[in-house]
């Protein structure tokens, strides 16, 4: 008798825990560099890897 089995991945929870990680760093950047352009460039990376977080748990979702 045959029986289904069905694979499901963690990628999207990994994937958003390695973006989330690089969004920490990003927000760190932004308030370590507060008055400078690096703030500026903080804001982005967080913003940018924080939006690519979700995007990778929808891609990803069963």
């Amino acid at each position: 008798m045959a029986t289904q089995s069905e694979t499901t991945t963690d990628k999207g929870v990994g994937l958003a825990l390695a973006l989330g990680a690089l969004a920490t760093i990003g927000a760190l950047v932004m308030v370590t560099g507060a008055p400078e352009i690096d703030a500026a460039f903080g804001f982005a990376g967080a913003v940018l890897f924080s939006s690519l977080a979700v995007v990778g748990i929808h891609l990803y979702w069963d």
